[in-house]
């Protein structure tokens, strides 16, 4: 995990015992909440997006505890409780996969993401849980998305995706009432989840949104959302942007899109941040590229990642997820070491 200045320069960098499991961030207490790939080869099927280990960590990168589950990926928040939420992946029942529209035939073909599929994974249908544990490992709620979402209604959405994944999650979010903000990506859709009845109150999906990443609200009660783009419904051609909608008539409100808007594109991974002075840090994740950009558009700040890291593919400079943080919150993390 590296720390940049705007100048770019490195600033503080975490060594930890796991390679990155896709994301992590500082908590509001200044400790780095941090998703780890285990070495473990035991997670569901061949995907690239495997994690294994969730754990808190202080300045100087002590550990202060580590939490296994081997059916985690992607994305592992802190809640409030001090519990943790993790997205898992699952088998989905054979009757509702059945049911399940869209998504093309897995033929055991080798692809730019996936292995050949193994035998044994031959007609399963793979699918999102959340599961929220303590630190010590407790389970004590779950949420199953087949439960939950229609198998014709929630189709797969990317008209090239396998149908081999469902609803997989690439997002997790804790909302100020405790309701679980959601992002499923073959589906292309956003979701709000209510805790207490486990139902799904909220739901923002395709044309609008077309494989998307890291839904976050804002201070006004909208949502920023990184629209991917890659097999749009309304659009033949693929292009990224940022938007922000209003969840109460999911109406867009707020867009950033480059000119044309070919020259933007981030095919996976990516992440928008509304910043203090009103602009927005956009992280175009497959090609390490970091920007800030006024209302109107205007580019007036930019970084390219120069670090580059292995991945099942090749060496690249892609990064899952990019936060700017305050001078306040800084220091509260350097303090982590000598508490």
């Amino acid at each position: 995990m590296y720390l940049i200045d705007l100048q770019g320069e490195l600033v503080h960098t975490w060594q930890l015992p796991y390679a990155p499991g896709l994301s992590g961030y500082l908590t509001e207490r200044g400790t780095l909440l941090y998703n780890g790939r285990t070495s473990e080869d035991n997670f569901l099927s061949r995907f690239p997006f495997k994690g294994g280990v969730v754990l808190e960590a202080d300045w100087n990168g002590k550990v202060l505890w580590e939490l296994r589950h081997p059916d985690h990926h992607h994305v592992g928040i802190l809640l409030r409780n001090g519990n943790v939420l993790l997205n898992c992946l699952g088998t989905v029942p054979t009757e509702i996969a059945r049911q399940v529209k869209g998504g093309a035939e897995d033929r055991n073909l080798p692809s730019a993401l996936y292995a050949p599929q193994p035998q044994e994974d031959a007609g399963v249908m793979y699918a999102d849980y959340l599961a929220e544990l303590t630190p010590a490992g407790e389970a004590v709620w779950e949420w199953r998305s087949w439960e939950h979402f229609d198998p014709v209604a929630d189709g797969i959405a990317e008209v090239q995706a396998l149908r081999t994944l469902w609803a997989m999650g690439n997002s997790i979010l804790e909302l100020p009432n405790g309701d679980i903000l959601a992002s499923c990506r073959p589906t292309s859709t956003v979701i709000r989840i209510d805790r207490k009845t486990g139902n799904v109150v909220w739901k923002l999906g395709p044309p609008t949104l077309a494989g998307q990443h890291a839904p976050t609200p804002l201070e006004n009660g909208n949502i920023l959302i990184f629209d991917n783009g890659v097999h749009r419904l309304d659009d033949p051609l693929p292009f990224s942007r940022v938007i922000e909608v209003n969840p109460a008539t999911n109406e867009i409100v707020w867009t950033y899109q480059d000119r044309p808007v070919s020259n933007f594109f981030s095919p996976r991974m990516g992440n928008a941040q509304r910043l203090p002075n009103g602009n927005t840090l956009i992280n175009e994740a497959s090609f390490g590229r970091f920007f800030e950009v006024t209302r109107d558009g205007e580019i007036v700040w930019e970084y390219v990642n120069p670090y580059f890291g292995g991945s099942p593919l090749a060496q690249t400079n892609a990064v899952f997820r990019a936060l700017r943080y305050s001078a306040e919150e800084i220091s509260r993390a350097e303090a982590t070491a000598r508490a």
